[in-house]
C-alpha cells in the first residue's frame, strides 16, 4: 500500500511515517516510479510505535523493542528483558520529574500567595474608595 493509505489506516501522518522509516522502525520497498510500498504488517507496527511514543519512549528505545519482537516473534513484547528495563528507567525518570515539578509548583504557589498578601495589606492600608463630604 502507498504511504497515504498507510497514513489513513493508522492515523499517523505521512511525515511521521517517513520519520519512522528513517529511524528504521518500519521498512518499505520502492516501486519503479519511486513511490514507497508498505505491506500489511506496517499497520500493526505503526500502532505499536504510537503506543510506545505515548508512553514517552524514544525512537531508539522503540527500535530496540521492535528488534526484540522481530528476533523472538513467539514471545509477547513484555517478555523481552529490554522492555522491562526501559519501563523501569522511564518510571524512575517520571518520578524524578514529578518531584522536581512539585517543588516548582510549591514555589509558584508561595510567590502567588506573597503577591496576594501584599495586595491585601495595601488595600487595607489605603482604601481606594475614601469619600469626604
Amino acid at each position: 500500500m502507498k504511504i497515504s493509505e498507510l497514513s489513513k489506516k493508522t492515523g499517523a501522518s505521512i511525515r511521521s511515517i517517513r520519520h519512522y522509516e528513517k529511524k528504521n522502525l518500519i521498512t518499505s520497498t520502492r516501486l519503479d516510479n519511486g513511490y514507497r510500498e508498505f505491506d500489511e504488517s506496517s499497520i500493526e507496527r505503526i500502532k505499536t510505535i504510537k503506543i510506545y511514543l505515548g508512553l514517552g519512549l524514544t525512537t531508539d528505545q522503540i527500535e530496540e523493542f521492535l528488534n526484540c519482537m522481530d528476533s523472538y516473534p513467539q514471545y509477547e513484547i513484555e517478555e523481552c528483558d529490554e522492555v522491562f528495563d526501559v519501563y523501569e528507567e522511564k518510571l524512575a525518570e517520571i518520578n524524578k520529574n514529578m518531584h522536581a515539578l512539585s517543588i516548582v509548583k510549591q514555589r509558584l504557589e508561595e510567590q502567588i500567595k506573597k503577591k496576594e498578601d501584599r495586595e491585601l495589606t495595601r488595600s487595607m492600608r489605603c482604601p481606594a474608595s475614601i469619600h469626604h463630604h
